[in-house]
């Protein structure tokens, strides 16, 4: 992003189209200019709406309301107006006109109000992102997590992390600065103990089973089995829709038809997959594989066979799995065993599946009281401090009255482990990290 942070930008922050209100969002040192050729409204108080018309030129747009926030108590830290209008396509575009021709004024890129509240200090990188994922989120769980993140709970964490990090490395530096001064030996035994604790600390954040990600992306659950087992029935009645092809002609799924779904309040990205069974049918065939593929990576797998069919898949080291019994209606009895019996005809049996899936969606999923690791960015950070921190721990292990305690590299190592956590939140090198951070924001934002 090559704009200057002197810009004054202006957005549509409310969906396009037709709706009751209409929201701009215009953050600059030109916001309060702009109010006043507009609306003809000087100096009103901060945080109250005002009824006003906005005007471009001798042409009234609409009559709305609209509210000032003065730099730097605002979302972005600069003076900042925002626009409540009727909602509607003529409405939109009028006043989007009206803002284009305003001194100074351009139209704000994806993600730039969150990026200017970065910069300017009203919130970390980790907040932003958790802003982006609740404006994203589709499940209840979603909202939770995304929200607790915008929040700053997952932020706060790091920067305690990392302040302690920086306590010791001052106990450490001052070895470095004065090595004729002997450091009691009981001060090592802190350094060593507080190093211990950020370590397993670190490390049990780090070891959630990818839980926190799960929640943000969705779980992946595979329907597999035989053809003809009522996979594609089953996903059409968990999406309530024809999502999939149904019939009696073994081999009609080829490919792997993927519906995102909201199930016991958590995201879930089921797949229907082809039919395994021996084929000489190139297309089937591929269409096998890639069943198989999807379901070794799946994060749950339901193991459908029609009832009164023989034995389970082999689950072998995979995924979980929920093993189903299919069309229970058409059985003349189902024998008691590790299977569920549903019919998606009549619906028996339907509401024990979904209570499976929610109880294991929740344990695959549940990220507890803790702020959870959600993205890639905080993995590769989080994993790279650990890696500095065991080195400089290792470093610092010496018995008493060993004279090789190479002090120095025992400071480097601290001081990149605080660095690493320090691009996570933003608080070093933040330029670097920016564009990829907010490049999947929506403009407006």
């Amino acid at each position: 992003m090559n704009a200057s942070p002197t810009d004054t930008i202006y957005a549509l922050a409310s969906a396009t189209g037709r709706a009751g209100v209409a929201v701009f969002r215009v953050s600059g040192p030109a916001a309060f200019e702009g109010l006043q050729r507009l609306t003809g409204l000087v100096g009103i108080e901060p945080r109250y709406a005002v009824r006003a018309s906005v005007r471009d030129g001798e042409e009234v747009v609409d009559d709305g309301l609209v509210l000032a926030f003065a730099a730097p108590a605002s979302f972005t830290g600069e003076d900042v107006v925002e626009y409540q209008l009727h909602g509607g396509r003529a409405v939109e575009s009028a006043m989007l006109r009206a803002l284009a021709r305003m001194p100074g004024y351009r139209i704000a890129e994806p993600g730039e109000f969150s990026r200017r509240a970065v910069l300017n200090g009203k919130m970390d990188l980790t907040a932003a992102e958790g802003i982006a994922d609740l404006v994203d989120a589709e499940t209840g769980a979603q909202r939770l997590q995304a929200r607790r993140q915008s929040r700053g709970a997952l932020g706060a964490l790091y920067r305690d992390w990392r302040a302690q990090i920086v306590r010791i490395l001052a106990y450490i530096e001052a070895l470095v600065d004065f090595p004729d001064e002997d450091l009691p030996p009981e001060v090592w035994e802190e350094i060593r103990r507080r190093m211990d604790t950020l370590e397993s600390g670190i490390s049990t954040h780090l070891d959630d089973g990818g839980r926190g990600e799960r929640l943000r992306d969705g779980l992946r659950m595979a329907i597999v089995g035989p053809p003809n087992a009522g996979k594609s029935s089953l996903l059409n009645w968990l999406s309530k829709r024809d999502a999939a092809i149904v019939s009696d002609v073994a081999g009609t799924t080829r490919d792997v038809i993927e519906v995102h779904l909201d199930i016991k309040g958590f995201p879930v990205l089921v797949a229907d997959t082809a039919g395994l069974r021996e084929s000489m049918d190139s297309v089937e065939t591929e269409g096998i594989r890639r069943a198989l593929a999807w379901a070794e990576s799946a994060d749950l797998v339901l193991d459908l066979r029609e009832a009164g069919e023989e034995g389970p898949l082999d689950p072998g080291d995979g995924p979980e799995r929920i093993l189903v019994a299919t069309k229970i209606d058409r059985a003349d009895h189902l024998e008691a065993g590790p299977r569920i019996g549903i019919s998606v005809k009549t619906g028996e049996g339907t509401d024990r599946l979904l209570s499976r899936i929610g109880e294991a969606a929740s344990r695959l999923m549940d990220v507890g009281e803790a702020p959870a690791l959600t993205r890639a960015r905080h993995r590769e950070g989080l994993t790279d401090c650990l890696d500095h921190l065991r080195r400089a721990a290792a470093l610092a292990e010496f018995e008493e009255g060993e004279e090789d305690v190479e002090y120095g590299l025992v400071a480097e190592d601290l001081r990149l482990a605080a660095r690493s956590l320090g691009r996570v939140t933003g608080a070093v090198d933040i330029e670097e990290i920016l564009d990829l951070v907010f490049a999947e924001f929506c403009i407006g934002k």
